[in-house]
C-alpha cells in the first residue's frame, strides 16, 4: 500500500475483496461437468466429448482471464491507496456482487454458444461489472484515498485503464449483437482505448 500506514479498515476491505475474486474465478471449473464413459467406449468417442465441451472451456477462459483482469486492476488502484473512505464499500460491494455472479452468466453463455441472447447477457453483464469497476477505483484513486506520496500521473492511469475496460465491454456488447462468437475480440481493444484517452486528453 502507498503511504507510511495503510488503516485496519482499508485492510480488511482489501481481504475481502481479494477473497470474493478468489471464490469466483474458482468456481468457475465448476460448471465444467466431466463427460461420462459408458464401459467400451472407444477413443474417438471420448474424444467427441471432450470436444462437445469446447464450449465449456472457451467460456472458463474468458472469464478467468476477465475475472483476473478485475483483480489487477483493484489491486493496482488499492495499492495507490492509503486511507480508508466509507463511500467506497457500497460500490466495492456492488463490484463484488457482479464478479461472484460471473460464474452463472459464464455458464448461460456457454451452453448456448453462438446464441445471440446468451452472449448479450454476459457482455451486458460485463459492462456492468466495468462501470462497478471504474467507480471503485475512481474513489480508491482519488483525493480521500490516495497516498499522498502517489504521483498524480499514476493514478490518473488507473482511471484510464478503468474507462478503457469499459469502453472494450460495451464494444464486445455491441459486437455480441451482431456475430456473438467474436464478441470477445472487442475486449482486445482495451490499449486502444486508453491511447485514445491519452492523445485526446480523455
Amino acid at each position: 500500500m502507498a503511504g507510511a500506514k495503510t488503516d485496519h479498515a482499508l485492510e480488511r476491505l482489501v481481504f475481502f475483496s481479494d477473497a470474493v475474486f478468489a471464490i469466483a474465478i474458482t468456481l468457475l471449473v465448476i460448471e465444467i461437468h466431466a463427460p461420462h464413459f459408458e464401459e467400451g467406449a472407444t477413443t474417438g468417442e471420448a474424444l467427441q466429448a471432450l470436444a462437445r465441451l469446447a464450449p465449456n472451456f472457451t467460456g472458463f477462459l474468458i472469464s478467468f482471464a476477465v475475472i483476473g483482469a478485475f483483480w489487477s486492476g483493484h489491486h493496482r488502484a488499492f495499492s495507490l491507496a492509503a486511507r480508508y473512505d466509507s463511500r467506497v464499500v457500497f460500490w466495492n460491494l456492488c463490484l463484488l456482487g457482479t464478479i461472484a455472479f460471473m460464474p452463472f452468466v459464464t455458464a448461460f453463455m456457454s451452453s448456448n454458444f453462438g446464441m445471440r441472447l446468451p452472449a448479450a447477457c454476459y457482455w451486458g453483464w460485463m459492462v456492468l461489472t466495468a462501470l462497478f469497476n471504474l467507480r471503485v477505483n475512481s474513489i480508491a484513486t482519488g483525493e480521500h484515498m490516495l497516498g499522498a506520496d502517489v504521483p498524480a500521473e499514476r493514478a490518473g492511469d488507473v482511471r484510464r485503464r478503468s474507462r478503457g475496460v469499459l469502453l472494450a465491454a460495451l464494444s464486445a456488447l455491441g459486437v455480441s449483437l451482431l456475430y456473438p462468437p467474436a464478441a470477445p475480440i472487442a475486449m482486445g481493444t482495451i490499449p486502444l482505448w486508453r491511447w485514445l484517452q491519452v492523445r485526446f486528453g480523455r
